[in-house]
């Protein structure tokens, strides 16, 4: 774990040397992520229980809802991932500890799952099994969970910097 801060290093004196405002390198990956947590995350969760349901009734009101499941759920793990690495970038900033806190923990999880949610998706639910058609709402709602819980202990340790 001690050989990331090194990599990181050059990127984030780079980034001191611009002298962003303080409330702004403690704040704004929070902020922004926030954004993409709870906006574009439970529309996401949303557009696909939605579908889902829809699809179970056979209506063909399902597609447009499961078209923008389709669409944005892949940017929704983009902007987790880019947002990961920018909180890690932003500690080291900070010249904070990396890696140790259990926001940290939760945000690896959570790439995981998402991660591991768009491969089952890629895969074509293996054959569309409903089966793995299931998990993968539940995986996806359970990422999104976490993410709750992973916002709270940022808030939490943005406080303590």
């Amino acid at each position: 774990m001690s050989q990331i801060r090194p990599l990181l290093e050059p990127v984030a004196a780079w980034f001191r040397q611009l002298g962003t405002p303080e409330p702004i390198v403690q704040w704004g990956h929070p902020l922004m992520m926030s954004i993409v947590i709870f906006v574009m995350g439970s529309f996401v969760g949303w557009a696909g229980w939605r579908g889902r349901i829809l699809a179970a009734t056979g209506g063909e009101a399902a597609l447009k809802p499961r078209q923008d499941h389709r669409q944005l759920a892949p940017w929704l793990f983009v902007f987790i991932a880019l947002g990961y690495i920018g909180g890690v970038l932003s500690l080291a900033i900070q010249e904070k500890p990396l890696l140790q806190s259990p926001h940290f923990w939760t945000g690896s999880v959570a790439v995981a799952v998402l991660g591991l949610n768009g491969v089952l998706s890629l895969s074509g639910f293996f054959g569309d099994k409903t089966t793995v058609r299931n998990l993968h709402a539940y995986l996806g709602s359970a990422a999104l969970m976490l993410l709750a819980v992973h916002a709270l202990l940022g808030l939490q340790l943005g406080l303590s910097l």
